[in-house]
């Protein structure tokens, strides 16, 4: 594999963590994500939402959480409570249904901000990719392994990749920010 595969490789990496981490960023609409990475008391252990029950969207701001063991449901309720997600679970028999609230300005203008500074730590995430290669074409330069021109050269196409990578993550961040700003 070339460096530019290995450093493409890695920074899609970065890329697609960031993109995962902005569908647990809360918008005017409901979205089983929020919900992934929830703890669960169950069984006498922790254990993901996900893993003991099915989260559906049945209308816009409403979750529908139907547990697959209809013996944990008061624990999944509990679990979401103390999440401290500003989310109000109600049992109805063997499921849970969350009403999502409608988001006020502070809240939005909060959720605006959490994704721009998830953005600044994917970009974070991409410049460390972008040093750590070049310090092995340096280290490639100082070994004899390959001429001047030649480290220049990659220098300048890893530094073209930041940039492209950099200015992808800014446009996800804008597109969850209008999403998360919509009313």
């Amino acid at each position: 594999m070339s460096v530019q595969d290995d450093i493409k490789k890695e920074m899609n990496s970065a890329i697609d963590y960031f993109r995962d981490d902005l569908k647990n960023v809360r918008t005017s609409r409901a979205n089983p994500a929020i919900l992934d990475n929830l703890q669960i008391d169950v069984y006498g252990t922790k254990m993901r939402l996900r893993d003991v029950a099915n989260v559906t969207v049945p209308e816009t701001r409403q979750l529908l959480i139907t547990p697959y063991d209809a013996s944990n449901v008061n624990a999944i309720a509990k679990g979401i409570e103390a999440a401290n997600l500003n989310l109000q679970p109600t049992v109805d028999g063997n499921i849970v249904r969350i009403a999502i609230p409608p988001m006020d300005e502070q809240i939005r203008k909060d959720m605006s901000k959490k994704c721009r500074e998830k953005s600044e730590n994917a970009k974070v995430k991409v410049r460390e990719i972008r040093r750590k290669f070049n310090e092995q074409v340096r280290k490639q330069k100082q070994d004899g392994d390959i001429p001047e021109d030649i480290m220049k050269k990659e220098e300048k196409m890893i530094q073209e990749m930041t940039d492209r990578f950099c200015k992808d993550v800014d446009c996800l961040c804008s597109e969850k920010e209008k999403e998360v700003l919509e009313v």
